[in-house]
């Protein structure tokens, strides 16, 4: 109890903005509001989330929930917000359990600690990554359509999980939707595809999607969510805290700024015009450096990605790229290495044309 009105960070007024924006206006304006500096910028579902605890909340305090009331926290709506953090870790419990269950199969859960970092920061991250290992433990189980669902799910709930859903969906394909671990030819690996499996993750991408996103394309807002969504002008290090390549080279051009600068090579005028880490929804060009534009970003974050998820093209036998095994995934694993031949042609086994 000591610890509920210690230190909160900005995102209390976000969510606390959130509550007031999905309870005080129409679906139709969420996404439009912006009398706040912290507009809704999450998917709809966890704009939905906030709907429904916004009907709790505005019993608990109903100035909580009162649009122009910038800045509000009263003793109740920091226990409130504090407190519907905590419940919502209780998925984060279970999943944990979950993942434990499978990995640990032949010891008993004696113990489960969780740490509440997020109590602090208010961004309800333990509900998420509780979805997010419900995924993860789904494909080591091999439900491949659970884990699929859930990951989706999660999306729909915190886009920044995104940078995830290359390795989900190149496993998901290569490991659902072909029937073999090994292919002697492409021909062979073209013709084993298989078009249900890949219909019923589809079905379920799909229907998830639709949900989420379907009301507010029927209101024809597509154009304003993506820009809410994906706020590329805020620049490449939002808020000083993005430690990416993208620091690094925005110091190198502050740096050649400067001494710019000092030798009268640019006036002050072009050192104001350059801000990249300030936080805000604003434009800004790089000084000296070519600037960085979005498409470049997201080029090379793409094939990045896609260079590491090669290996799970050629190696689909298990979840063992991205999660650990359990004792019997192991033995099985290895009993069916033992009893696969290499099936060669050209003296290469298709795995290697990878």
């Amino acid at each position: 109890s000591l610890l509920i009105p210690s230190y909160r960070s900005t995102d209390f007024e976000v969510h606390r903005n959130w509550l007031a924006i999905t309870h005080s206006l129409p679906v139709s304006r969420w996404y439009y509001e912006n009398s706040s500096e912290w507009t809704l910028d999450y998917p709809p579902l966890f704009a939905w989330f906030e709907y429904f605890l916004s009907q709790a909340a505005v019993v608990v305090d109903p100035m909580m929930t009162v649009l122009s009331n910038l800045e509000y926290a009263s003793d109740k709506t920091i226990i409130f917000q504090r407190v519907s953090v905590i419940f919502m870790d209780f998925l984060l419990i279970y999943a944990i359990y979950d993942f434990c269950k499978w990995w640990s199969i032949d010891r008993k859960l004696s113990t489960l600690s969780v740490s509440g970092k997020d109590h602090v920061h208010f961004q309800y991250n333990g509900m998420l990554f509780g979805i997010f290992l419900l995924s993860i433990t789904k494909t080591a189980q091999q439900k491949f359509c659970q884990a699929a669902f859930f990951f989706i799910l999660l999306l729909n709930f915190k886009h920044l999980f995104a940078y995830v859903a290359p390795a989900y969906l190149v496993y998901l394909l290569r490991r659902y939707c072909f029937g073999k671990f090994r292919y002697a030819t492409w021909t062979e690996m073209i013709r084993d595809f298989r078009f249900t499996h890949l219909a019923k993750l589809s079905l379920i991408v799909l229907s998830v999607i639709s949900i989420s996103f379907g009301p507010f394309i029927l209101l024809g807002q597509t154009n304003q969510l993506i820009s809410r969504l994906l706020p590329f002008k805020r620049g490449l290090c939002h808020a000083y805290w993005a430690p990416n390549f993208w620091a690094l080279y925005n110091i190198v051009d502050k740096a050649a700024a400067m001494i710019a600068l000092y030798f009268g090579v640019i006036t002050a005028d072009n050192w104001k015009s350059a801000s990249m880490t300030g936080g805000k929804v604003i434009e800004s060009d790089h000084i000296i450096l070519p600037s960085i534009r979005p498409p470049a970003t997201f080029g090379l974050t793409l094939i990045f990605m896609l260079i590491n998820n090669t290996r799970t093209i050629g190696r689909p036998l298990s979840s063992s790229t991205y999660v650990p095994q359990s004792k019997d995934e192991t033995a099985k694993k290895q009993q069916v290495e033992r009893s696969t031949p290499f099936t060669r042609q050209s003296g290469r086994v298709i795995q290697e044309h990878f």
